[in-house]
């Protein structure tokens, strides 16, 4: 197969040289390969074909919002939060950050010969977040397609670097087409989605990844779509993706949707049939999670495949050309691109570390201030609540474990407001528990800071050898850089030394991934690892004393469960009179708040009141949190509401109830610093609602529904909570001057709009201008739509001028039969502060278009 049939077999525009030349190298390596060595590469974890000079390959890698590998790397605001910014070009500089140290990774792991990251990532996740019950919608950009269009593009852009056909990292826009939960039922559920629903809200963010932004890659979902699993749907895979939006790249399965075919959506009537399908289709690499134990017999479809006519040789090559043709375009395979390999040090730098919090900064949404914010300097704060001094929640799901140095609330706001005295309040038990072990708590043997590493070999006979092959000092139970490189290969940790309480009181103590004890007295805690696929953590409650030494030794084993370390939280015995306390001498009362991504999250195997199996079944906080928020209250101090989740919580109560509330998602590393420099009046938070916030599930269709109608706040007819787009600050902006000036004289040919933004507040401040257009009546269109959104950020009395050039498409709208059109009638402009009708700050205008116009898939 030469590169030229490949793209013309496809339909698809001709190839530029690097990519024709990678094509016809992978090609020719292709051809030098017997059956069995084109097979084994068909799969997530490539094995090496010494004899060619092909490496090991794992096509495994995720960097959602941040690289996840061997060792600690930044951690960035969950991708709802990177929403909240509405900050293309912060959202493509955060994806280059990730982008080398993925490739950083990628290095590490060539150097030390452990199966590091591939130069592709798995990421972004651009599926429309159309219901809030959903536990993955904290990895989305939000509920509207051309936001979640806009940031997908930055992100695309940003981690592939300035030339696609020579990418830095390939990036993989998931999930295609339609998914968005349920969790419980995405193995087999199909989804009805009509055509005007694809072409107007599922489908605009993928064809901006794949057309504007050029992905190299793109993963298909579990679900079936109209009867179609989406790893077999050829309507999907072939003529949407590679025939009207010429994608070149290739396609991976989600982890297990091969399997999906025959044994959940019986669309194949056995495994080989199922495999046959995904390939024909174009699904060009097969992930499934037990890759490692099954990739013999998952190998056998493929190859008895072959053998019953299903697939052909031509088949397997094309998949093999499209996949090897990646590899050389990132240098990762010599020949075509040759990049220098990134240093280790190049990850979690202190340029990495200050984007992080300029990011969680921007992520913040201030709904309501009475006045209350920011708090002064010498402020007495009173802070209750979980997340007060949590760590866990700052990660998100889809995160790495190695975690580098996490700023939980309680410590930034000790950073941002040194002189103020601030008493910390624990909880109760509570389903959020379980964060790290802080480096500070751990001394080695001898005293010094940190744990003893030491690092066993793995022997001839299965186990491990006895004398360490080397020791190290850690501040956590993780590997760094230099033991990875040094050490390498396969082998045994064993970390012993002290845990040191900073404070009395009662703990909550597990472990993960881990064998071991805590001596805490008699025979200490033994915690059994828990292992199980996003399986919470198991903990039980011990007393430990302030500055008492209590011994440890722990060890993990390659491969066995999930990432090493052990987690604690201490706890309240008398909440309330210790509340009590602590308000009676306070000014301000701060309740951090929320859920964790181990209550919502990827289907995970916990069923407590308001979430199951990974999604919410209700909108409300916790019953304890809700309570702990009613009695605080009823203390009469003002109340500040720090919510922290991955989606929409209740806030009625507090919208009516709290002095003032923040939205805080889950802010990544230095979330807690950017909380209080905001509280702090520091940093302007700026964000804005990239979703709808409800104050029930009642007010929402059926969760397994995909119709569109009811949905978002461009077809839900009610009175939300909070209204997609809004946001405060501690300044106020103006609007005037619109001008609507239609390209070469019709609106047509797209539009320039340009308004004058004024800060008429005494503080300079951050203001998203957001441009709406509420088109004419027709069968199938939205209340309104949001088409532009610029951040800027304008010093006090000051005013700047805001411009946005309007495509057609971006002017066009989707009739109820599925097309998208210009269509003929009169529309309405909002640039302004927020959704038109909503009270906030905006210049109105309208435009005219004459002639219906329909524009291509």
């Amino acid at each position: 197969m030469t590169a030229f049939d490949a793209h013309a077999a496809d339909g698809q525009p001709p190839a530029s040289p690097v990519r024709r030349l990678a094509e016809t190298q992978a090609a020719a390596l292709v051809a030098r390969m017997s059956t069995d060595e084109k097979i084994e590469q068909l799969l997530n974890v490539a094995p090496a074909v010494p004899r060619l000079g092909i490496p090991f390959y794992n096509w495994w890698t995720e960097s959602l919002h941040g690289a996840i590998g061997i060792v600690p790397t930044t951690n960035f605001p969950e991708p709802i939060g990177l929403g909240a910014t509405f900050d293309a070009p912060l959202v493509q500089r955060v994806a280059e950050a990730i982008s080398r140290e993925v490739r950083a990774l990628h290095a590490l792991g060539r150097e030390s010969g452990r199966p590091g990251p591939g130069l592709n990532t798995w990421a972004p996740n651009i599926n429309l977040f159309r219901d809030p019950r959903w536990g993955r919608g904290q990895e989305t950009y939000g509920e509207d397609p051309h936001l979640t269009a806009m940031l997908g593009v930055a992100y695309v852009r940003g981690m592939q670097g300035r030339d696609p056909d020579q990418p830095d990292v390939i990036a993989t826009p998931k999930h295609f087409a339609v998914h968005s939960g349920p969790e419980s039922t995405r193995h087999s559920a199909n989804v009805f989605a009509s055509p005007h629903d694809l072409e107007d809200s599922y489908l605009p963010a993928f064809r901006a990844a794949i057309v504007d932004a050029q992905a190299g890659s793109t993963m298909c979902a579990y679900n079936r779509v109209d009867g179609l699993p989406a790893c077999a749907h050829g309507p999907l895979l072939k003529h949407k993706l590679r025939g009207a939006w010429g994608f070149q790249g290739y396609v991976v399965s989600d982890c297990d949707a091969v399997q999906d075919i025959d044994l959940h959506h019986k669309f194949a009537p056995d495994p080989v049939a199922g495999a046959a399908a995904a390939l024909r289709a174009g699904v060009d690499n097969e992930c499934h999670t037990g890759v490692w134990s099954k990739a013999p017999q998952l190998r056998g479809h493929y190859r008895q495949a072959l053998e019953r006519g299903l697939i052909s040789h031509a088949d397997i090559d094309r998949a093999l050309v499209r996949l090897l043709s990646a590899r050389l375009r990132t240098g990762d395979l010599p020949g075509v691109v040759q990049k220098t390999p990134v240093p280790a040090s190049a990850i979690g730098t202190p340029a990495h570390a200050a984007l992080a919090l300029e990011s969680a900064v921007k992520s913040l949404v201030l709904l309501k201030n009475d006045g209350t914010l920011p708090l002064a300097s010498r402020a007495r704060i009173a802070l209750i609540g979980p997340h007060g001094d949590s760590t866990r929640v700052l990660r998100g799901n889809y995160s790495s474990e190695r975690t580098l140095a996490a700023v939980s609330v309680l410590d930034g706001l000790r950073r941002a407001l040194p002189q103020a005295r601030i008493t910390h309040v624990p909880f109760t038990p509570s389903i959020t528990d379980g964060d790290p072990v802080p480096a500070a708590a751990f001394l080695t043997p001898e005293g010094r800071p940190g744990l003893r590493a030491d690092y066993h070999h793995a022997a001839s006979d299965g186990g491990y050898e006895t004398a360490p092959a080397a020791t190290r000092v850690e501040t956590h139970v993780v590997s760094n850089a230099d033991q990875v490189r040094e050490v390498g290969g396969r082998h045994k940790v064993v970390w012993t030394g002290f845990l040191v309480p900073p404070e009395s009181g009662t703990y909550r103590i597990g472990m993960t991934g881990l064998k071991g004890e805590v001596a805490t007295g008699g025979d200490g805690i033994r915690v059994a690892a828990y292992s199980g696929w996003n399986e919470p953590p198991r903990l039980s409650d011990v007393v430990l004393e302030k500055g008492r030494r209590y011994a440890v030794r722990l060890e993990s084993e390659p491969g066995v469960g999930p990432t090493p370390g052990l987690l604690w939280k201490r706890i309240a015995t008398d909440l309330q009179a210790e509340l009590k306390a602590a308000v009676t001498r306070a000014d301000v009362v701060v309740a951090a708040v929320g859920l964790t991504s181990d209550i919502e999250g990827e289907e995970m195997p916990i069923t407590v009141d308001g979430f199951s199996g990974g999604d919410r079944t209700s909108l409300a906080l916790p019953a304890d949190q809700r309570r702990l928020l009613e009695f605080a209250q009823t203390l009469g101090k003002p109340l500040v509401v720090v919510a922290m989740s991955g989606s929409v919580v209740d806030l009625r109560w507090a919208k009516a109830n709290a002095a003032a509330i923040l939205q805080a998602w889950y802010p990544g590393q230095a979330g807690g610093l950017a909380i209080g420099q905001v509280l702090a009046g520091q940093a302007d938070p700026g964000g804005r609602l990239p979703l709808t916030f409800h104050g029930s599930v009642d007010e929402l269709p059926p969760f397994d529904d995909y119709r569109m109608k009811g949905r978002t706040y461009r077809y839900f007819g009610g009175t939300p909570v909070y209204p997609f787009g809004h946001g405060l600050g501690y300044t106020r902006f103006g609007y005037t001057g619109l001008q609507v000036a239609p390209e070469r004289g019709a609106a047509e040919n797209g539009l320039r709009v340009t308004a004058s933004v004024h800060n008429t507040g005494a503080r300079a401040g951050d203001e998203v201008v957001q441009l709406y257009i509420t088109p004419p009546a027709f069968d199938g269109a939205p209340r309104h739509a949001l088409r532009g959104a610029q951040r800027v950020t304008i010093a006090a009395g000051q005013s700047q001028s805001v411009s946005f050039t309007l495509s057609p498409r971006d002017l066009s709208f989707v009739s109820a039969d599925g097309r998208r059109r210009l269509v003929p009638g009169r529309y309405q402009i909002s640039v302004g502060s927020g959704q038109p009708g909503t009270g906030v700050a905006a210049v109105d205008g309208s435009y005219m278009v004459e002639r219906d116009i329909p524009l291509p898939e």
